[in-house]
């Protein structure tokens, strides 16, 4: 133990003091252990919040979050793996009357559980939720999860869509998205650039469907990512299975949709739901296609912001909008549409719940159109490029100078 250097003139202190409980009481504090006197450390400073990451990345620029796809070998289906293995704060909203989740009822607010560590998306109706198992697998293995006495137990909710008609079936188990699938998506996560277009959950998605399925166009999935006048990054991941048709809010353009009986032009959902095409039948009038649960458009939104799971629910709800600016019909009996919604919480100060809403709606808007357009066409489902490419080439004018 070091001592104050007062204590090297003791004895002189000693000889000053007039009686036995004096001497006592000073000898007791010029014991004393020179931490006691020294000056209090000063506080730690403050973590850096993160440089902003590029928007371009897509739903990974919002820090801590890792994006992986896998797609089954020969099969038009597949599932996507959105990890956050820190923990991020979690919430749902579903709008669609056909949903297909798992782990939804947690992300409550008044559960228990406020964060989860990831989320899946996946094809194969609901064989595909079985994705989630091999996410789990693989997160607790390298010990993320939820803490319990017996060992961490991720939290993993999941959503699918339905593809079954494009994989060809529910009778064959290799069709669909299983555990292997989730741990390949969850093992190839990375915070690169969103891959988009034919690829994860959105390999089998088609849209277009009010004139049958057989009248469908290929769409896949689409990210973006916007930021908030006060800095915060908001980002959306979407993969668009639905019924209705892709409509471009900014100009009232048809992006993907239902086509026409020779497959060559887009029919327009909105009139045939107005009843201003005589020659064209509806799924709904006439009976083709689309049974329930057939459609749903599934959205993972995430931001930097600190947020309670309350809010990360209003954020969800608002988040909604996007969807509802891009898809004609939307919400409806048959589509089981879903958005989560991610908080990491990696960067500080008062959020404006408003502004932060309103700007996931629009991440989740140009999510949708992106997933239209990126899409690649699959045997007898063309996509919006394809379509567009042919129309161009057909037209009088294709070739000649500007």
């Amino acid at each position: 133990m070091r001592y104050s250097s007062a204590m090297l003139r003791s004895d002189t202190l000693l000889s000053w003091c007039p009686s036995a409980f004096a001497r006592a009481l000073l000898l007791g504090c010029l014991m004393a252990p020179t931490a006691v006197l020294a000056t209090p450390p000063a506080p730690a400073a403050e973590s850096p919040t993160p440089a902003p990451r590029p928007l371009s990345l897509g739903l990974t620029a919002v820090d801590g979050v890792l994006v992986g796809h896998h797609r089954l070998a020969d099969r038009a289906t597949g599932c996507t793996v959105v990890r956050v293995d820190a923990g991020a704060v979690a919430a749902v909203d579903v709008a669609g009357g056909a949903p297909g989740t798992r782990e939804t009822d947690l992300l409550d607010p008044a559960r228990t559980v406020q964060q989860a560590h990831a989320i899946v998306l996946a094809g194969g109706s609901a064989f595909g939720l079985a994705a989630a198992d091999g996410v789990m697998e693989w997160l607790a293995a390298r010990g993320v999860g939820f803490p319990t006495g017996g060992g961490p137990v991720p939290i993993v909710p999941a959503a699918i869509l339905y593809d079954l008609q494009v994989v060809a079936g529910a009778a064959d188990p290799q069709a669909h998205p299983g555990a292997d699938c989730g741990r390949r998506a969850a093992a190839a996560a990375s915070d690169g650039p969103v891959v988009e277009g034919t690829v994860g959950a959105g390999t089998g998605a088609t849209v277009g469907k009010l004139a049958g399925f057989e009248r469908a166009t290929k769409s896949g999935l689409g990210s973006a990512a916007v930021r908030t006048t006060d800095g915060f990054t908001v980002a959306a991941l979407a993969a668009v299975n639905a019924l209705g048709d892709i409509v471009d809010p900014s100009t009232g353009q048809l992006v993907a949709g239902a086509r026409s009986e020779d497959g060559r032009r887009f029919v327009d959902a909105r009139r045939l739901l107005r009843g201003e095409v005589d020659d064209e039948p509806t799924a709904a009038t006439e009976g083709l296609g689309a049974p329930p649960s057939s459609n749903t458009t599934l959205v993972i939104v995430a931001t930097d912001a600190v947020l309670d799971q309350a809010s990360a629910t209003r954020l969800a709800r608002m988040a909604q909008a996007g969807l509802a600016r891009t898809i004609y019909p939307v919400y409806t009996p048959w589509d089981g549409d879903v958005v989560f919604a991610l908080a990491t919480a990696r960067r500080a100060g008062e959020v404006d719940l408003v502004a932060l809403g309103a700007r996931a709606a629009d991440a989740v808007a140009e999510a949708v159109l992106r997933a239209a357009r990126t899409a690649e066409s699959l045997p007898g489902l063309p996509s919006a490029r394809e379509l567009e490419a042919a129309t161009d080439a057909d037209s009088p004018t294709a070739g000649s100078a500007p």
